[in-house]
């Protein structure tokens, strides 16, 4: 059972998340009885929270329409999730929030709980996060991605792609993916005719944005992780590789990223692995050193490769006096 405190913050979670409850399924949600959810939306009204209660068959509870809530009221998890956020914001991969997380977080330990301000405090005190040494992308322009993509406005930029070239490009924003490193927008390209990803890095200036244009169904089912995880993970890359690795699928994801390369199940005990890179050298010595039994199926070149490593394994082996 919550307690009353934490009932509250549930029952403004769940009518921010909705619009509309019904009183006997809003009070089943809380495992509360109906007179209780009264009492707790009552309290809720005292504190200046904006409930508007309907009677009848369409009858329940809602925030009323056109008002502004409140400041939201945090549990003491969420509140430290918030401040370490917070706190960490600055070596992340958006520019330009720095001084913002640092305000915000000024604010949110004023109107802390002194046992919760005191943990807050030595986690600030605690973490050091170093400056991010990946591309970082300006808060701002990623709103302003962010709005064209919701909104569904063409966008005009000048890209230069992976091999250095400047291209301009009018394309049909479908959303944006944070790979943890850097930032993808997946979106239609209309002078190729298909889905391209581009990183926010490499667009050279701000996107002007463009008329409105009609929605289309997403790459991969409308699975833009997936999509951009396949895009940057192979297909990116002028080689490409399938190897049956002697692991299965559930084992070897635990040692190769989404990011890296494509698993397919094969059996219980196998995967197939489909990998890129722009030299298959480097692709050959990182299977060697991924500890696993394995077999190439493609390219030959790959094959070849491995053969070589091979003997200058041998010979080295032999001049160390450790051959067989």
């Amino acid at each position: 059972m919550l307690s009353s405190s934490s009932r509250l913050l549930r029952v403004l979670s769940l009518l921010q998340a909705r619009r509309h409850w019904a009183g006997a399924e809003l009070a089943e949600r809380l495992g509360v009885h109906p007179r209780t959810l009264r009492r707790d939306i009552d309290r809720l009204r005292e504190l200046g929270y904006p409930i508007h209660a309907s009677s009848g068959v369409a009858g329940g509870y809602a925030f009323r329409a056109g008002q502004a809530l409140p400041p939201l009221l945090l549990d003491d998890e969420e509140a430290q999730a918030v401040a370490i956020a917070l706190q960490t914001a600055a070596a992340g991969t958006v520019s330009g929030v720095e001084e913002g997380s640092l305000r915000a977080l000024v604010k949110l330990e004023q109107v802390m709980p002194a046992r919760l301000r005191r943990r807050v405090d030595a986690l600030r005190s605690a973490i050091l996060p170093l400056a991010s040494l990946r591309p970082t992308v300006d808060a701002g322009a990623l709103a302003s991605l962010a709005v064209a993509c919701r909104d569904q406005l063409r966008l005009a930029f000048a890209y230069r792609d992976s091999r250095g070239q400047d291209t301009a490009r009018t394309v049909e924003p479908q959303g944006l993916v944070h790979t943890g490193s850097r930032w993808y927008l997946v979106a239609w390209d209309l002078a190729r005719d298909d889905w391209r990803t581009f990183r926010l890095d490499r667009i050279d200036g701000a996107p002007a944005l463009g008329a409105h244009f009609a929605p289309r169904a997403g790459p991969e089912g409308g699975d833009l992780r997936a999509y951009v995880s396949r895009s940057i993970g192979v297909s990116a890359y002028t080689e490409q590789a399938r190897v049956v690795l002697h692991q299965s699928l559930e084992a070897m994801a635990r040692q190769i990223p989404p990011t890296v390369a494509r698993l397919e199940a094969l059996d219980g005990e196998r995967c197939v692995m489909h990998s890129g890179a722009n030299h298959l050298e480097s692709l050959a010595y990182w299977l060697l050193a991924l500890d696993v039994e394995f077999e190439v199926l493609e390219p030959p070149t790959l094959k070849a490769l491995l053969r070589q490593a091979n003997e200058r394994v041998a010979r080295a082996l032999a001049r160390s006096g450790g051959g067989a």
